[in-house]
Parts: structure tokens; C-alpha cells; sequence
């Protein structure tokens, strides 16, 4: 019976430590995996994220998608290498430019990123640097004709003064 309630009582530690991890206000690289998922980043910048549903290639994590664009007035452009893009910024540059980006490109959803938590940010920056080698960067938005499929974006049509 004393060993029964020990292992409960570890196992409750065990559960009690895993989910501080989760818990907003504390960063760590878990958190930042979390975070990556629910906020939906491996959604474009990790190649095959979704088609594979939802499993993580670790090779593949958060290196950016060249195999699919965006088309805007802008030109076509692909989800960004965002280990290559936390490799040459530190921690605070990182949390910075992700509240306000230097470029707010389609179909980046700016207003959700701003919106997050400054330690789910950092958590998110600790993950994206846990990953290793940064990789090479995808594609420069380019009006050229993309060989890969893309979305088309077309932006609203502004009323007439």
C-alpha cells in the first residue's frame, strides 16, 4: 500500500513539473514548441507540416517552405527560414522585431504574433534556436513566375474618394 501511494505521489510531481512548463510566464524551449504549434507557425514555415498532419520533421522544422507561395501585388512569396532568421538576431532583437516587424508581408498574420505573450515569444525564440542549423534561406519574393503551387492574395478594393 506504501508503494502504491509513492508512485502516486511521483507521479503526481512528474505531472505537476511537465505542466509548469506549459504554464504562461515561465520560458523554455517546451513552451516554445507549444507555442510554435498552437500558433500555428510549422502551419507555413515548416515544409510538409501539413500535409504529413501535423507530425514535425526535425530536419524540416521551421526552415521555411520553398515548395509553396503566396502571390500578392507584392510578388510570390514563401514562409520565411525562421531558424536562419532567430540565428542572426539574440533573444531581445528576436522579441522585438516580432512586435513590430520590419516588413508585414502577406499572409503573415502580424496581429496574432503581437498579440502573443512576450514570454511565449521568447519561448518560441529558445525553441526555434534548440532546433540546430539554420539551413539556407528560402526563395526572395520575386514577380518572376513561381514553379512551385502558390495562393493568390488578393488584397481588398479600396472604396473610390
Amino acid at each position: 500500500m506504501a508503494q502504491i501511494i509513492t508512485i502516486t505521489a511521483l507521479a503526481a510531481m512528474a505531472i505537476s513539473a511537465s505542466a509548469s512548463a506549459f504554464a504562461q510566464g515561465n520560458v523554455s524551449v517546451e513552451r516554445g514548441l507549444y507555442v510554435s504549434i498552437t500558433g500555428g507557425c510549422h502551419d507555413c514555415h515548416t515544409e510538409g507540416y501539413r500535409d504529413s498532419g501535423g507530425k514535425i520533421d526535425p530536419d524540416k522544422a521551421m526552415k521555411g517552405d520553398a515548395t509553396f507561395g503566396w502571390r500578392s501585388p507584392l510578388g510570390v512569396g514563401y514562409a520565411v527560414n525562421l531558424r536562419l532568421y532567430a540565428f542572426i538576431r539574440d533573444e531581445d532583437a528576436f522579441v522585438g522585431d516580432m512586435r513590430d516587424p520590419p516588413e508585414k508581408l502577406p499572409p503573415m498574420p502580424w496581429y496574432n504574433v503581437r498579440a502573443m505573450d512576450e514570454t511565449d515569444l521568447r519561448s518560441l525564440y529558445r525553441y526555434i534556436i534548440s532546433l540546430g542549423e539554420p539551413g539556407k534561406p528560402v526563395p526572395l519574393p520575386s514577380h518572376d513566375e513561381p514553379k512551385a503551387p502558390y495562393i493568390t492574395i488578393v488584397p481588398p478594393t479600396m472604396p473610390k474618394s
